[in-house]
C-alpha cells in the first residue's frame, strides 16, 4: 500500500509514499522509547540548543516549506510561509521557557523538604490533521521534546511529504535520529500504536468523531489524551461595534486558510440595529477575497484540501438554503479542475440548518440575525462546540465582561479574530475537546507532576 499525495489545485498526483510496515512501526516505537531514556537525562541547555537549531532551519526554509504545504493541501503560499515562520516562533518559545516552567517547585509542609517535580512520560503519539500541516505538529513537538519526551507522528494521509519534512527538520537540527519519527500509516492502524505499552500518551487535533475514537481507545488503555477538535466559532457583533473594522476582521477570520481552520470564524451573530449595514460591509469584504492559484502571492482562497471535502461543504450550503437560508454571495461549485469553492455568505440562518449547527469547514459564512445582546449570547452558546469566540463592541469593558463570563469557549477575543499564540493556552470545551496546548499549560500536559516528600 502507498499514501498518494494529490495537488488539490489540479487533481494531479505529486508523489506516492510507501506505508510504514507493522514491523517498522514496532521498531520505531522501541527506538523512540530507548532514546527517550537517554534524552530525558540531557540538560535543558542542550535541548534548547537543538530546538533553536530547528527554529533556524524553519526560518531559512520557510519558502520551501510553504510551497510544500501548498502543493499537498492547497494552502495559499503566503500562508504556508507564515506558518513555517510561526513554527520557528514556537520552537524558540519553548527553547527559552521550558526550563523555568519545569523547574522543581518547593512546597512548605511538615517534611524536612517537599517539592513538586516534572518528569517526562515517554513516547507520545500525535495524530495530526492536514489543515495546518506544520503548525499543528510543531506546537505538539516543541514542548514535548523540550520536556524530555519522544514523539511519534501519525499525520493526515494527504500530507505525507510535510510529515517527512518535519521529521527531517528535527534530524537536521541535531536531535537523536528516531526521537521524533513519522509513521506513514492510515487511520485504521492507529489503535495498534495506542495499544503498545511503550506509548504513554496521545494527542489528537482533528474532527470530533476522530477525537472520540482515539479517546475511547486511549481510555481503554488508561493513557492520557489531549484533544483539540472541531469548532463553529461565533463572532458577536453588537449594536455599538465599529462596523467597518468588524466586517474586515470578520471576513479575514472566515477566509484564513481558505476557511479550513478549526478556529476560523464561522457564525456571525448580528444584532438587529446594525444587521443591514454590517451585512453589506461584510459581503463586500468577503467578495474581495481572491480565489485562485494558491501559488500566487495575492491569492486569499485556494482550493479545498480534497474534492470530497469541497463536495461535503457544498451539500451543507444547499441543505441550508433548502431550509430557508438566503445565499447572498457565492454558493456555486466553479467549473474546471481543482477542489475550489468560492467565498460564500448565507444570511437569515437559523436553527435546523447545517449552517447553524454544523461546522462548515471552508469559506462559507453564516449570518444569524438576533434582536439584542441577550439573544446574541444565547445563540453564540447554542452549539455543541466551544473552541473560540469573539465579540465586537466599542465598549471594551463590556466586551471583556462578555468574553470572560458569558461566552462558552476556550479562547475569547474582543474586537479581534481568534488566533493561537505560543504564549497563551489553546484548546476548547464541550465537543471541541479538552486539555491545552501551547504556553506553560501545554508543556505540563504530558509530564508526570510528581510529589517528592523527604522526612
Amino acid at each position: 500500500m502507498a499514501l498518494i499525495a494529490l495537488n488539490p489545485a489540479t487533481g494531479q498526483t505529486i508523489a506516492e509514499y510507501p506505508e510504514t510496515s507493522p514491523a517498522e512501526v514496532e521498531e520505531a516505537i522501541r527506538t523512540a522509547h530507548q532514546l527517550h531514556l537517554e534524552w530525558k537525562r540531557t540538560p535543558f541547555s542542550h535541548r534548547a540548543e537543538l530546538m533553536a537549531n530547528a527554529a533556524s532551519i524553519l526560518r531559512k526554509g520557510a519558502r520551501d516549506f510553504g510551497e510544500l504545504m501548498t502543493l499537498e493541501m492547497g494552502k495559499p503560499v503566503s500562508g504556508g510561509v507564515a506558518e513555517a515562520e510561526k513554527c520557528a516562533w514556537v520552537c524558540d518559545y519553548y527553547a527559552e521557557n521550558a526550563r523555568d516552567t519545569l523547574t522543581d517547585r518547593e512546597v512548605e509542609t511538615d517534611a524536612s523538604r517537599s517539592f513538586v517535580t516534572f518528569q517526562p512520560l515517554g513516547v507520545v503519539l500525535a495524530v495530526m490533521p492536514w489543515n495546518f500541516p506544520f503548525w499543528q505538529v510543531f506546537r505538539f513537538a516543541a514542548p514535548n521534546l523540550m520536556a524530555g519526551n519522544a514523539g511519534l507522528l501519525k499525520h493526515a494521509s494527504n500530507v505525507p511529504g510535510c510529515a517527512l519534512a518535519i521529521e527531517e527538520v528535527f534530524r537536521e537540527a541535531g536531535f537523536p535520529d528516531g526521537l521524533f519519527r513519522t509513521l506513514l500509516i492510515p487511520g485504521s492502524r492507529v489503535d495498534r500504536v495506542i495499544e503498545n505499552p511503550l506509548v504513554r500518551a496521545v494527542t489528537l487535533t482533528g474532527s470530533t468523531s476522530a477525537g472520540k475514537a482515539v479517546a475511547a481507545k486511549a481510555g481503554e488503555m488508561l493513557k492520557k489524551t489531549v484533544l483539540e477538535l472541531g469548532g463553529s466559532d461565533p463572532y458577536v457583533i453588537l449594536e455599538d461595534a465599529e462596523l467597518e473594522s468588524a466586517a474586515s476582521v470578520c471576513a479575514t477570520a472566515r477566509l484564513i486558510n481558505s476557511g479550513q481552520s478549526c478556529i476560523a470564524a464561522k457564525r456571525f451573530i448580528v444584532v438587529a440595529k446594525v444587521r443591514e449595514e454590517f451585512e453589506e460591509r461584510f459581503v463586500a469584504a468577503m467578495a474581495a477575497g481572491k480565489m485562485g492559484d494558491p501559488m500566487e502571492e495575492d491569492t486569499v482562497v485556494g482550493p479545498q484540501a480534497r474534492n470530497d471535502l469541497r463536495d461535503e461543504l457544498h451539500d451543507q450550503v444547499v441543505r441550508s438554503i433548502e431550509a430557508g437560508a438566503r445565499c447572498v454571495l457565492g454558493g456555486e461549485v466553479p467549473e474546471g479542475p481543482g477542489a475550489f469553492y468560492p467565498p460564500t455568505v448565507l444570511t437569515d440562518v437559523g436553527p435546523g440548518m447545517p449552517a447553524y449547527s454544523e461546522e462548515l469547514f471552508g469559506p462559507v459564512a453564516s449570518l444569524i440575525p438576533v434582536e439584542d445582546e441577550e439573544e446574541a449570547l444565547r445563540v453564540a452558546n447554542d452549539s455543541c462546540f466551544g473552541l473560540g469566540a469573539a465579540v465586537f463592541t466599542r465598549d471594551v469593558e463590556r466586551g471583556t465582561r462578555i468574553a470572560r463570563e458569558e461566552l462558552e469557549a476556550g479562547a475569547c477575543f474582543v474586537n479581534a479574530l481568534v488566533r493561537s499564540d505560543p504564549r497563551l493556552p489553546f484548546g476548547g470545551v464541550k465537543e471541541s475537546g479538552y486539555g491545552r496546548e501551547l504556553s506553560p499549560f501545554g508543556i505540563l500536559e504530558f509530564v508526570n507532576i510528581k510529589t517528592v516528600w523527604v522526612a
